[in-house]
């Protein structure tokens, strides 16, 4: 199955590339992309069988979210968060996934993972308050994945849950005008005092250490992964492609290039920009490799039922905010290379620059905290983090 999404991908890829600039005008990837990128099947790799999905392999999944990303940044990071979320749903309750895709298997779902939520215990459940930002794609999701706090008596935070809320229940502010990855429509949710029922509740603890209720129904090895192998990788996966997609387009107009100052001649023949170039490819396969390695390594021990060792997902941690530095250390050797030519509006480079940066912005993305985790694990310290 995944040779016939990729096939049919490949195939939309030219005209996902002729959208991207009015993508990024617009602020929004329209819905008939959004038809598109369902029917080739990309968006349900990670969703279990017994719902329509693939069920496959993520390593497939991030080399397909990162050809999307190549052509379209905005695009390739919709294809990777809105892609994600099923195999996230998975791990939910079986009542809850039956609420989502129980009479339609093609159900999106947008996520606002920062803890913004006041959950108050009720009957039955919890009352939910609260406002988040962020949530990309979240009008073409009937659902939305929301961080919140459960508070004690003593009005403290006891417990961080994610919680499952339907769109009927919050309202969707538009403010998202920034200056990359705009047509992520990444925009604010907001839940004023809305019951939610105990079975659309998990506990983000739960998670970390690779149990949940949804396991008992998903039992396959792609829900034994961790979380925060899946999750950051998935913000990671799109900006590598839209340097890689970048890289690509700026060697083939720079080989025909002639400079019309410092001299003249070929562009192609100028040193600085041969070793431009070398640098920049070196660091995006040295991104590339890393990740798609510990992606592998992590699936293969998932699927032959062993342990997932803390060692390893603190190295995939550690490589995955790595290749972020990395792609962004390229695309500013491309920005800069390309010179003046680079800096008009809708330029491809222009626009790849952005669009990396503002993927690089992401609290996933930040490269001390992470590397950090991975420091205190080498040491034999205790590592205690979620996104490990």
């Amino acid at each position: 199955m995944t040779d016939d999404v990729l096939r049919a991908v490949r195939d939309l890829l030219p005209v996902l590339a002729q959208r991207a600039q009015q993508v990024d005008e617009s602020r929004h990837v329209a819905a008939e992309t959004i038809d598109e990128l369902q029917s080739t099947g990309v968006l349900a790799m990670l969703q279990p069988r017994r719902y329509g999905g693939a069920e496959g392999d993520p390593v497939e999944f991030y080399k397909i979210v990162r050809a999307i990303s190549g052509v379209c940044g905005s695009t390739g990071w919709l294809t990777a968060v809105l892609g994600v979320h099923p195999w996230h749903l998975a791990l939910f309750d079986e009542r809850a996934q039956d609420d989502v895709w129980g009479a339609d298997t093609s159900v999106l779902v947008s996520s606002a993972y920062a803890p913004m939520g006041q959950l108050v215990p009720v009957d039955g459940g919890y009352e939910l308050t609260g406002h988040w930002k962020f949530s990309s794609g979240c009008d073409h999701a009937e659902w939305a994945l929301l961080g919140g706090l459960r508070f004690g008596a003593e009005g403290r935070p006891v417990d961080f849950l994610t919680v499952l809320v339907p769109r009927e229940d919050y309202t969707i502010n538009d403010v998202w005008d920034v200056m990359g990855m705009r047509g992520t429509a990444s925009n604010e949710i907001t839940v004023a005092k809305a019951f939610v029922p105990e079975h659309r509740i998990l506990r983000n603890y739960e998670t970390a250490q690779l149990r949940g209720p949804g396991q008992k129904v998903n039992s396959g090895p792609l829900y034994r992964m961790p979380f925060a192998a899946i999750f950051t990788s998935t913000v990671t996966a799109p900006i590598l492609g839209i340097v890689a997609g970048c890289y690509e387009s700026c060697v083939d107009v720079m080989r025909e290039r002639v400079r019309l100052s410092l001299g003249g001649g070929r562009f192609a023949e100028d040193p600085f920009a041969q070793v431009a170039v070398a640098r920049a490819a070196s660091e995006i396969d040295a991104a590339t490799l890393q990740f798609e390695r510990n992606v592998r390594e992590l699936w293969e021990l998932a699927q032959g039922g062993a342990e997932l060792p803390m060692s390893m997902r603190l190295r995939l941690r550690r490589d995955q905010v790595r290749a972020t530095e990395r792609s962004l250390e390229a695309i500013d050797l491309l920005f800069k290379m390309s010179g003046g030519n680079s800096l008009t509006r809708g330029n491809l480079v222009e626009r790849a620059w952005r669009d990396a940066h503002a993927g690089g912005a992401h609290v996933a993305n930040e490269p001390e905290r992470a590397l950090t985790l991975y420091g205190r694990g080498a040491f034999g310290l205790p590592v205690e983090d979620n996104l490990v």
